[in-house]
Formats: C-alpha cells, sequence, structure tokens
C-alpha cells in the first residue's frame, strides 16, 4: 500500500468499524434475556433478604412438581434447531442493520463538502484576505458559501510546476470573490497581508498531521512565523488512523517529465530534477481541522478516530500491511 494513499484505507476501516459495532449491538440483543436475569438476582442478593428474598422463601421449589426442565429443549435435535434459528434471525438483523449503516454512510460522503461549506461563515469574515493553495474542491465550496454572504479576497499560490492554483483561481473567480495569482516563492513576502489561511488536504493522519498539496508545507511555516491561522478543510473520511513514523514518506516525488521533458535527451542526463506532489505539514502548524461536524483542534483527532474506527485492530493493520 503506498503511504500517501489512504482514502480507501479510511474508508474500508470504517466500514469494518460499521460492522463491528452493528455485531455488537445484536448479540446484546440476543442476550438480553439472560443479562437480565442476572442483574435481577445479584438485586435481590444484594437486598439482604428484602421482598424478593421472602417471596422466594414461599414459593414451592419447581422441581418439586417435576417443571425443572420446563422451559428447556428436551433432546439434542430441538436445541440444535432452536440455535440455528436463533443464528438465522440474528444474521437477517445484522444484515439490515449493516446495509441502513452502510447507505447512511454513502449519504455521508455526499454530503461532505456541502456541510463543510455550511460552516464557512463561523470561520471567513467580510474584507478578509484569504490565501490558499492548490486545486481543492472541498477549499472551493467552503470560500464559495462564504462569498454568498460576504466579500473576501483570496490569494492562491500557483502550485508549480502542476499549476493547479490556476485551476483553482478560475473555479473562485465570481461574484464578492477578488483572486489574485501569485508565485510560490511570493508567499512569505505576502503573508504579512494575510488575515487566514485556509487549505485542503489529501490525508488527515492520526498525529494531526496533513498531506497536502506540495508548497502547503511552505505556507503553513510562514503562517506560523507570521501568526496567521491555519484553517484545513477535510472530511471525516480524510482522517486516517495512520501515524507518520517516517514524515519523509509523505513527502510524495512523481513523474518530472512536467518540469523537464524526456524529449530533451542530453540535459536530462545532466541533472536531476524533483517533482513533488505532496507534503507533510506537522500538527503543530496547523490551527483548527473544520469536517462536516464542525471544527476541531488537531490534539482532538485521537476522539474522532476513536469514535469511527476501531482503533487499535486498524492500527496493527496498517503497520503490518507495510
Amino acid at each position: 500500500m503506498l503511504p500517501q494513499e489512504l482514502l480507501i484505507f479510511n474508508v474500508v476501516c470504517r466500514v469494518l468499524h460499521i460492522v463491528n459495532e452493528d455485531y455488537s449491538s445484536v448479540e446484546v440483543v440476543s442476550e438480553g434475556g439472560t443479562s437480565n436475569k442476572k442483574k435481577g438476582h445479584a438485586g435481590g442478593g444484594g437486598g439482604g433478604g428484602g421482598a424478593g428474598g421472602a417471596m422466594k422463601g414461599n414459593e414451592t421449589p419447581a422441581m418439586g412438581l417435576g417443571q425443572a426442565g420446563a422451559g428447556q429443549p428436551r433432546n439434542l435435535g430441538e436445541q440444535v434447531a432452536r440455535s440455528m434459528d436463533r443464528a438465522a434471525l440474528n444474521a437477517f438483523h445484522l444484515k439490515s442493520l449493516v446495509i441502513q449503516e452502510i447507505n447512511d454512510y454513502m449519504v455521508e460522503l455526499e454530503k461532505t463538502e456541502e456541510e463543510i461549506a455550511d460552516n464557512a461563515r463561523e470561520h471567513i469574515h467580510s474584507n478578509e484576505i484569504i490565501l490558499t493553495c492548490g486545486r481543492s474542491a472541498t477549499v472551493e465550496q467552503f470560500l464559495k458559501h462564504a462569498a454568498s454572504k460576504v466579500r473576501i479576497h483570496v490569494i492562491v499560490a500557483e502550485c508549480a510546476p502542476a499549476y493547479d492554483g490556476h485551476e483553482q483561481a478560475r473555479a473562485l473567480a465570481g461574484p464578492n470573490i477578488d483572486v489574485v495569482v501569485v508565485a510560490d516563492a511570493a508567499v512569505f513576502a505576502i503573508m504579512s497581508r494575510v488575515n487566514k489561511v485556509i487549505l485542503g488536504a489529501h490525508a488527515v493522519l492520526a498525529n494531526g498531521g496533513l498531506v497536502a498539496a506540495s508548497g502547503s508545507h511552505t505556507i503553513a511555516a510562514a503562517a506560523r512565523h507570521h501568526s496567521t491561522q491555519v484553517v484545513v478543510c477535510a472530511g471525516l473520511y480524510k482522517y486516517s488512523p495512520m501515524f507518520p513514523f517516517d514524515d519523509d514518506r509523505f513527502n510524495t516525488l512523481v513523474s518530472p517529465d512536467a518540469v523537464l521533458a524526456y524529449g530533451n535527451g542530453d540535459l536530462v542526463d545532466a541533472v536531476d530534477v524533483c517533482n513533488p506532489r505532496y507534503d507533510y505539514v506537522p500538527p503543530e502548524l496547523v490551527d483548527i481541522l473544520v469536517d462536516h461536524t464542525g471544527g476541531h483542534l488537531p490534539s482532538y483527532l485521537y476522539r474522532l478516530l476513536q469514535e469511527n474506527y476501531n482503533y487499535a485492530k486498524d492500527l496493527a493493520w496498517s503497520m503490518q500491511d507495510e
């Protein structure tokens, strides 16, 4: 598994968590009668010979009437038949619960960007200067939703050599949004005028760090130097239970053909060309994470992971696959 491609891994872990939770609930329902009897017996014993004890003393023992096994199967075949019926009923309930939960999860995935955008007014105010980079549909909807109420100014880093920033600028251009594209080298110089940095993320790791578009680390570091808030818009499905034990593994490089074409044979043999695709952004450079449930501090991420993943098993699985 490639370390930077975590979305499929996250979704699989979430579905496994849904199945585990539904299976546990079915087991609790099927054993509810037994557990209630045990609780009632324990309560009677704790009462120290109260009303429950007095009633037992006045009752005729069931075994004296030959009814000790009245509610139990009389032979092995009947026991097996009852067990099979109970297992089939549990499987039917489990299947229905799993299908319903997965359908709800699919709806959640479809509405994630829209629900994240609903939180825009809590973080963006009128006439703010916002800096972003790369191409992110989530950030695009987030900014457009804010621009539907107030006027904002957006500065987009071009993210060379892919130049995803140009596509983002064209997508953002519209009413109430003034868009300016700047070179990546100008980010630090212009950061003193920026009110807020809003970034997208390819994945959010368990420690709160980001796998984001190339150049995000530079922007986040410049924002920290100028005490500018960094807001990250990412759906809950991008939160991964994997820890970044080796940061360099997430600084992904892709084919250098976009920088230096292979047709320049003499020059290709003479130089080493790097074409970065993703940056790892450490959690200390991130101020707030915004998902469809609202805003969270990176230090709160462990709680979200525990609620949405089978945490220990998923972490062990990811380490084993590596």
